[in-house]
């Protein structure tokens, strides 16, 4: 059995992606757990549990992309706080979409069904646009737009 030896820290384009993920899993499990509350105990319908889920998600992630994995980029005042929450709403509509789909198009109605459609499918398809989106409108390094390399 060989060991690798530590190489230092993970290059630029891997600690973001890195940062990111760290970041959306809390917030992953924010929204996972709020839903899972408010769909059961609270007795919410699907949609309205999902977005209040999500509000206090998305509320973690900005947090957390901001103080933690683009720390780096000079962002103030509220455009960025905007243009983040405008493409989580994309996200959001995404995850929506699944959820509605599943619950009221498929008739998988079981709460385990609308988890697995609203906090699982729906959460993969819309954490590739989230971080697409971030990294193009919200927190850009200057001179970039867009692009997947930098």
């Amino acid at each position: 059995m060989t060991t690798r030896a530590w190489s230092g820290p993970p290059a630029p384009g891997r600690r973001e992606l890195l940062g990111f993920a760290v970041v959306g899993l809390l917030a992953y499990a924010v929204d996972l757990a709020l839903f899972t509350c408010l769909r059961g105990p609270a007795g919410l319908g699907p949609l309205t549990a999902k977005a209040l889920s999500f509000v206090a998600a998305c509320s973690v992630a900005y947090a957390g992309n901001a103080l933690g994995t683009y720390r780096d980029r000079r962002i103030s005042g509220l455009r960025p706080y905007a243009a983040f929450f405008l493409v989580n709403l994309a996200g959001a509509a995404v995850q929506l979409l699944c959820l509605a789909v599943s619950h009221y198009g498929l008739g998988l109605t079981s709460q385990r069904a609308d988890t697995l459609s609203g906090a699982v499918i729906g959460m993969v398809l819309a954490t590739i646009l989230r971080f697409w989106g971030t990294r193009t409108w919200v927190f850009r390094a200057e001179g970039r737009v867009g692009s997947w390399t930098g």
